[in-house]
């Protein structure tokens, strides 16, 4: 009787920390951290600029909301910063367990529900109400379904997305010499069939996974040098996909699973991901232009669909053509 007297009785001392307004949502089983108030100026004249000043100077916070006891090791976040372009509804920098990434499907899709269910868009249109969303990547397009008030599925028309290259051998620890290609949609990712490990993306240990990839990712990262026609800031390798291997086209789905940032775990398909592996897929000829893929999680079974519906040939180098894909 005591003690339920005094814990009835206890009151929190006063709280001197900062206080920060969040919403958070999922995508296909993958978390997102909406941080809408709370944080300091962000500094910076343009995205990217405000994605270096955050991780130069407020990363404290950074980890303070994606990690325990606020978050967890595969917490995700998107910060609401002002942009520099009138044609955005609004600009987020996105983040996770070891930094800042340029590009978040799962984060777009979840965004464009919230800013339309939060009134970001003073006008939503029936059937679809576009959010324009400057990430640190560009100008994203998200379209989501509105009737009666009410938000439903959405859909992006992500940045251009193309292949970096095919075939790359690297020297991965404990496996030996691998062949992985490389695709950007929004984000770089090296791409590899899970079963070169002998293992599958639906059914085996997430740590053993997880294991392969981060063994994939370090062996990229120490012996590819990443090239992005747009900003350096953009060229690194944020994480490795292992796939089922089924890349011909089918209307079945294709699985797969992604391993970013600090050995983080895609509970979705990976909407970055998706979009990248549908250039690689173009790239080879396995899909057509306005053919529709789905693709599954296979860390959950959720499922996104994509396909490409624009293409631009550029100049890569003197002697090479970079095909740049709308997906």
């Amino acid at each position: 009787m005591f003690m339920l007297s005094w814990r009835w009785r206890c009151r929190p001392p006063p709280h001197q920390g900062g206080k920060f307004y969040v919403v958070d949502m999922h995508t296909g089983g993958e978390p997102l951290r909406i941080i809408v108030s709370g944080y300091p100026e962000v500094k910076g004249d343009s995205i990217l600029s405000k994605r270096r000043y955050a991780r130069e100077h407020l990363d404290h916070l950074r980890r303070a909301l994606m990690f325990e006891p606020r978050g967890h090791a595969d917490m995700y976040g998107a910060l609401i910063v002002d942009s520099e372009t009138p044609k955005a509804d609004l600009a987020v920098l996105f983040m996770h367990n070891e930094g800042y990434s340029t590009m978040c499907g799962h984060a777009v899709i979840a965004l464009g529900r919230f800013a339309v269910d939060y009134k970001l868009v003073k006008e939503p249109q029936t059937p679809e109400t576009q959010v324009n969303i400057l990430c640190p990547c560009g100008l994203v397009q998200a379209f989501v379904e509105y009737s009666d008030g009410k938000t439903g599925r959405v859909r992006f028309l992500s940045v251009p997305a193309f292949v970096f290259a095919e075939d790359v051998t690297v020297e991965v620890e404990g496996f030996g010499e691998l062949t992985v290609d490389i695709s950007y949609g929004g984000a770089f990712y090296a791409f590899i069939d899970a079963q070169r490990f002998g293992l599958d993306v639906t059914k085996s240990r997430t740590r053993d996974l997880v294991d392969a990839a981060t063994a994939v990712t370090k062996a990229v990262k120490s012996q590819v040098k990443l090239y992005h026609p747009c900003s350096e800031d953009l060229a690194f390798l944020y994480g490795t996909i292992l796939t089922d291997g089924k890349e011909e086209y089918s209307p079945e789905p294709t699985a797969n699973m992604c391993v970013f940032a600090e050995a983080q775990v895609d509970r979705s398909p990976t909407g970055s991901g998706v979009t990248a592996r549908v250039a690689l897929q173009y790239h080879k000829g396995l899909i057509q232009m306005n053919q529709t893929r789905t693709f599954q999680s296979g860390a959950t079974g959720s499922q996104f669909t994509g396909k490409a519906v624009q293409s631009h040939k550029t100049s890569k180098t003197d002697r090479e053509e970079q095909t740049l894909l709308f997906i």
